[in-house]
């Protein structure tokens, strides 16, 4: 076709615009959003038709248009099915709530609350005093509060503790952790210096004593929380930190990171150090992630004795990493689930997922690869594999869960094509390639997301 033909044929701004807000879209976006939208889509396809010299329709400017502005202004922070067999994924956000956490985010975000008020009083009241209780009568410590996240945690803690002095910790527990932050790093920004003790592979109690006649003033040790040491390894127990912290005056921290409230060998994983634990054996600060093995919002929980845990409370830094109001109410609800071991391992999602039999797991499986079969037809052979998946989040380093995923071979693309369409799709869908193939695992799966994933199969089948 002409080139010049194929411009005059160009729909006009508004005319684009009338159609648009038929559509509705006018209304979702504003009509000056949409006009800069048109006008920008209008100007490539103008390019365009000079290049080519190709008719562009009306039908798909108004899906550029569309598509420009969902990328731009229509959110990206979205719901999304994880199918890749990693259960605390933390680019998916990590621990999905459970029912109970996402009413209460709800009712506190509806309106007003009762976040810094005491109503026996009418004056200020504090919003630790929503977790306190909850975290002592679930962890048995004295007293507890939580901020932002766990580096938060560990930052308050050696700031309220030890500012401006030493802190021993095993060289084969300065761990590095999600973004290439290392605890050497955090622990500098609360003012504490860090005094390295032992070797990456051997750290004896004799290591922590001569740095303590050094000058440190606090006992540091680290859970190992994403990495395994085997061979020729050893590590100082909790109780024995504790017992030379209590001969030496000094305080022991445990950062233990994943949080685990109960035991996850009733469903064949590796044992993991639990809060319980440490704080039974009498570290004077515990801490941990509320959104990896808890199961809950992002925060960095501090429980422990009541003397340390006020330090942490009163610090300055306590207020820039405090919880908001809506991580209050999920973690709130999300411990009170944990009152009730049963409870917990029925209502917190995590624990369900981990909970979910292998045998449900395949059958969950093969109903969804029917239902790719009947959409994709010849377009691609699907089939059921047994896969082994992961806690992930930097939790239980090595351990393997039992899962299955639906495998899909496109006959004519390759599958990272594929895999990228599902990403685009609504809601974004994130599998795996792997050997030429396709991978939706179903170990991460929540109820009700398998019939959404055979929808965005059966678009991935119109679209191929």
């Amino acid at each position: 076709m002409n080139g010049s033909a194929a411009l005059r044929r160009l729909p006009s701004v508004d005319r684009l615009l009338r159609a648009l807000e038929a559509r509705g879209t006018v209304a979702a976006f504003s009509r000056r959003a949409v006009a800069a939208c048109v006008r920008e889509v209008l100007t490539a396809a103008r390019a365009h038709v000079r290049a080519a010299g190709v008719e562009v329709g009306e039908a798909a400017l108004l899906g550029e248009v569309e598509t420009l502005l969902e990328r731009r202004l229509g959110g990206t922070l979205r719901p999304a099915i994880n199918a890749t067999g990693i259960i605390l994924h933390t680019n998916l956000g990590r621990a999905p709530l459970g029912v109970g956490a996402r009413a209460a985010v709800e009712a506190a975000a509806a309106g007003y609350s009762t976040l810094e008020i005491d109503l026996e009083t009418g004056e200020r009241g504090s919003r630790h005093a929503h977790l306190e209780g909850l975290l002592t009568a679930v962890t048995g410590a004295e007293a507890g509060i939580a901020v932002n996240n766990a580096a938060a945690a560990v930052t308050l803690s050696l700031a309220a503790l030890a500012p401006g002095a030493a802190v021993a910790v095993s060289r084969g527990e300065l761990v590095e952790i999600g973004g290439s932050f290392r605890l050497p790093e955090v622990m500098a920004q609360s003012g504490a210096r860090l005094a390295e003790v032992g070797t990456t592979n051997r750290t004896y109690l004799a290591d922590y004593e001569a740095a303590l006649d050094a000058g440190a003033a606090a006992l540091l040790k680290v859970h190992r929380s994403n990495f395994i040491q085997r061979g020729f390894v050893h590590d100082v127990p909790l109780a024995e930190l504790v017992a030379l912290g209590r001969r030496r005056g000094v305080s022991v921290v445990y950062d233990l990171g994943g949080g685990c409230l109960v035991d996850l060998r009733a469903v064949g994983l590796p044992a993991e150090p639990t809060v319980q634990e440490a704080v039974a054996a009498g570290a004077d600060l515990v801490l941990f992630s509320g959104d990896k093995l808890l199961g809950g919002p992002q925060a960095g929980v501090v429980v422990g004795r009541r003397n340390p845990v006020d330090r942490c409370r009163s610090h300055p830094l306590a207020r820039a990493l405090r919880l908001d109001k809506l991580d209050v109410a999920a973690l709130a609800a999300t411990l009170r689930a944990y009152l009730d071991p049963d409870r917990a391992w029925a209502e917190i999602p995590v624990l369900a997922l981990l909970r979910r039999p292998p045998a449900v797991r395949r059958r969950l499986a093969r109903r969804l690869a029917r239902a790719a079969a009947a959409a994709l037809g010849s377009n691609a052979v699907v089939d059921v594999v047994a896969t082994e998946g992961e806690m992930g989040g930097g939790t239980l380093p090595g351990a393997v869960i039992a899962s299955s995923a639906v495998r899909i071979r496109p006959t004519r693309e390759r599958p990272e094509a594929w895999a990228a369409r599902l990403r685009r799709g609504t809601p974004p869908v994130i599998g795996l390639v792997r050997d030429r193939a396709l991978l939706l695992d179903v170990l991460a799966l929540l109820p009700g997301e398998n019939t959404q994933l055979a929808r965005a199969l059966r678009s991935l089948a119109r679209d191929a």
